[in-house]
């Protein structure tokens, strides 16, 4: 079997794994009837439709920013049959993301064609969806994982984020590679590349990327258990499933349905970087001296 046909058939086979344990998810969830809540949700029967067709929101919207990831903030209570069934997809989940691994490795230049073949293959899912103005795979939201929690919750309280930043190191040859990679004739590269000629290559620098907006939630634990905080913070782009014996979701507040406007948090005061950037086509700043 030629590498190019294993990669592809290795990916067909996960996906097609991945498809039938969301589709298995979705049943048992309807069968079972137990309290959901997402946000924006208007009714439990709105709550219901939303989470089915977030738990199988694989494919971008046409003409949607490749970069933007939809989220879908929820609660979900679940029983054994349904908590087993989630560790199912998020093993699917995994498996999937690995075979794209492969691909990356192996014959990055195949990916392409494997996203367009995974939606032509598995055209009755893609036609379901396709009213909904949805194109090819969106491999983010494919392989993300669902989260869960099995220990008794007291209440959850919902908050927005929209302060983040990610902050990583770059060195100044990857600062130079990036800005000779844009149009170097243009005056405000050459001005930046000038910039970085009149530092030394070991000057610390940062790229800093702002975070789009994301959901907090804040668990709080009934019952102590040994070595477990009375809290955890966790990021929520996916409805939390809840393993509970009664059949309750807990108690949680009703977040806002956008973010605010403005950052939550007040900017530290012992932040490390300078407030302008020192290569802005970049993002590169540098840190305080």
């Amino acid at each position: 079997m030629s590498t190019h046909y294993r990669l592809l058939s290795q990916l067909d086979s996960c996906f097609e794994l991945l498809v039938n344990s969301l589709a298995n998810l979705a049943e048992l969830l309807d069968e079972a009837g137990l309290p959901c809540w997402m946000l924006g949700s208007e009714s439990e029967a709105a709550s219901r439709s939303a989470l089915a067709y977030a738990l199988q929101d694989l494919w971008y919207l046409d003409g949607q920013d490749g970069r933007v990831t939809r989220s879908y903030p929820g609660l979900v209570v679940c029983n054994e049959a349904i908590w087993q069934q989630l560790g199912s997809v998020n093993f699917c989940k995994v498996t999937f993301s690995r075979a794209l691994d492969a691909i990356r490795k192996e014959s990055p230049a195949m990916l392409p064609e494997a996203r367009l073949g995974l939606a032509a293959r598995h055209a009755k899912l893609h036609a379901h969806l396709a009213e909904e103005g949805l194109a090819r795979l969106h491999l983010k939201q494919t392989w993300r994982q669902i989260p869960g929690c099995l220990t008794p919750l007291k209440q959850v309280r919902f908050s927005w984020y929209s302060s983040g930043r990610s902050i990583r190191r770059i060195s100044y040859k990857e600062a130079v590679y990036r800005l000779e990679q844009m149009n170097t004739q243009a005056p405000h590269i050459k001005i930046q590349l000038q910039k970085l000629a009149g530092i030394t290559e070991s000057t610390p620098l940062a790229q800093v990327q702002d975070q789009a907006p994301l959901m907090r939630a804040n668990l709080f634990f009934d019952k102590q258990l040994p070595g477990l905080p009375e809290r955890q913070a966790m990021n929520l782009a996916m409805p939390l499933f809840v393993l509970t014996d009664d059949g309750k979701l807990p108690a949680f507040n009703l977040p806002s349905l956008t973010p605010p406007e403005k950052r939550s948090r007040a900017k530290r005061s012992d932040a490390q970087l300078e407030d302008e950037a020192f290569l802005p086509s970049i993002r590169v700043f540098r840190y305080k001296t």
